[in-house]
């Protein structure tokens, strides 16, 4: 079934419940905006510091998007790429573009105009929707991009270059177009983070689409009652994916626009949330504001938050052993995928596995997983290999890549690049990266073990492992550590801490600089690469 007709049947059900409220805690509160206002008014997500709209109202903004593509020619099989910020259009430009049977291209806010240009091409996009935010990269390659291509902005003052989406959708009909869709249809393409170079565009077809709704609505029990904060840019398949739980139950659903703790509490507070989900980095930062008294737990009403979950990358042990001392009363999950895996769940934890953190889990709800080494072939539990997985959500393939494609894709399976090993009861942990293994004097050093070790420090806020070019070894272990605001550490202390490690693992050098992290929350070692491997090292002062 096509998840357009998830939307319709929600709006059946529950035309005039609420289910999709944007939050903007830059903007001060003067009052809030409700669904009638807004649909009197031309919504400027900047000036608002809160709107909402109903199953109703979201449902009829996609239909008149969809009738206004339709009036411009796109049809089956065209793409429309949307480059937008978190916002309540977001979603209602997603569903009008797959009403019209064509592709959602959703692209990352943080591309610079060559990589839209370059992802726009590479998709054969044939419309690109873009907001306020963008309007000076695309500005820049407009003349490269707009010839045979339609620009249309979102937003109040239209550029010269662009078509104001705000008055063409208002005179487009509100009946849904009447396209046939089926599961086979191709839905989508996501692109993939491009830490090796430029991005992969990942094409998914609506039985994909669907399958991650079953996923997250079975491993997180969504039901009409809850509510689910969304903070992860939309552009991605994780945030996006998690939000269909809501979708399948008919929940609301709340964006936040802002990650610090106080945005989040207080977002969680006075929405009744029950369900978020974070990014490492973001609970890091709750608990350190919890810690140093700049939040004040009893200054919120989080009584009816029930599970925290987090994804998209490795999780400290450290790290929820610390938030259930704070949220004894919380569920956790962790839940593991890929953009070619249609975002999270292909691997899965589940709350009732909580002595089991560390592990990514099994196989989640319709999902094979397997491990095996260079020729393929499965391993013996307890060794290291890549991990596989087979199910209705992975991609069709990478759009005009058959060789990337060929190289992830066999009989079914893909073939993620992490390297994994299962424990004697069946759990996968994942050890790293395949391209981050570190190769020094013939051994593989696997970067996650020596952060989730050095991570365990009091003071230390984040880290990442990377290898160094060495004539004699080959590699050595590099430690790049972000120490906690306001707190220092010395190279001797983390030297001393780590001389529990076996010898080969103990890094030889240490570094004291800010770790980046990509706005999923992984960290960026390609770029930690090209500033420390790529000449000589200088280490950074100490933060203090």
């Amino acid at each position: 079934m096509p998840i357009t007709e998830i939307l319709e049947k929600n709006v059946r059900e529950y035309p005039d419940d609420i289910c999709l409220v944007e939050i903007n805690p830059e903007v001060k509160e003067v009052r809030r905006v409700t669904w009638k206002e807004y649909e009197l008014m031309e919504p400027n997500p900047t000036t608002h510091y809160r709107r909402e709209i109903t199953w109703h109202v979201m449902n009829e903004k996609a239909n008149r998007f969809a009738n206004l593509l339709i009036s411009r020619g796109i049809k089956k099989g065209d793409k429309v790429a949307i480059l937008l910020m978190n916002c309540l259009e977001w979603l209602p430009i997603y569903f009008g573009i797959l009403k019209t049977g064509a592709l959602a291209v959703p692209l990352n806010f943080r591309y610079a105009p060559d990589e839209i240009e370059y992802c726009v091409k590479l998709a054969d996009v044939d419309i690109l929707v873009f907001g306020p935010e963008f309007i000076g990269r695309v500005e820049e390659i407009a003349d490269n991009i707009n010839k045979n291509r339609l620009l249309f902005y979102v937003g109040d003052n239209c550029p010269t270059f662009a078509e104001d989406y705000i008055s063409m959708t208002a005179n487009c009909s509100s009946l849904s177009p009447d396209i046939k869709l089926t599961d086979e249809d191709d839905a989508a393409i996501y692109f993939s983070s491009g830490t090796t170079g430029f991005p992969k565009a990942i094409l998914h077809n609506h039985e994909s689409l669907m399958h991650s709704c079953r996923v997250e609505q079975n491993h997180h029990g969504q039901s009409k009652d809850d509510v689910f904060l969304c903070i992860p840019p939309l552009y991605h398949t994780g945030a996006k994916m998690h939000w269909f739980g809501s979708l399948l139950s008919g929940s609301k659903a709340v964006l936040l626009k802002g990650t610090k703790p106080e945005y989040i509490l207080d977002a969680v507070s006075k929405e009744h949330c029950t369900i978020v989900w974070l990014l490492v980095p973001w609970a890091q930062d709750i608990l350190e504001a919890i810690e140093s008294g700049k939040v004040k737990l009893e200054d919120y009403e989080l009584s009816q938050w029930r599970l925290m979950h987090i994804g998209a990358q490795p999780v400290p042990p450290s790290l929820i052993k610390k938030w259930k001392e704070y949220f004894p009363n919380h569920q956790y999950d962790t839940n593991y995928g890929l953009s070619e895996s249609i975002g999270p769940g292909c691997v899965h934890l589940g709350v009732e596995n909580i002595h089991k953190v560390g592990a990514i889990g099994k196989a989640g709800f319709g999902w094979e997983v397997k491990i095996v080494d260079e020729n393929g072939n499965t391993v013996e539990r307890g060794n290291v290999g890549e991990l596989c997985v087979k199910g209705p959500g992975v991609m069709t393939c990478y759009y005009h890549d058959k060789k990337a494609t060929d190289d992830v894709l066999k009989d079914g399976w893909l073939f993620t690049g992490d390297m994994a090993q299962e424990d004697e009861d069946g759990f996968i942990f994942l050890v790293d990266r395949k391209k981050d293994v570190i190769i020094s004097g013939g051994e593989n050093i696997y970067p996650v073990q020596i952060e989730d070790f050095i991570r365990t420090h009091s003071a230390v806020h984040d880290v990442a492992v990377i290898g160094l070019p060495d004539k004699r070894l080959g590699e050595i272990t590099c430690a790049i550590i972000e120490p906690k605001e306001n707190m220092i550490i010395t190279e001797d202390e983390i030297n001393e801490m780590c001389h529990s490690l076996p010898r080969y693992k103990r890094p030889r050098k240490v570094i004291f600089a800010d770790i980046p992290r990509n706005p999923t929350g992984k960290i960026e070692k390609p770029k930690l690469r090209e500033i420390y491997a790529g000449g000589s090292v200088v280490d950074a002062q100490n933060r203090g």
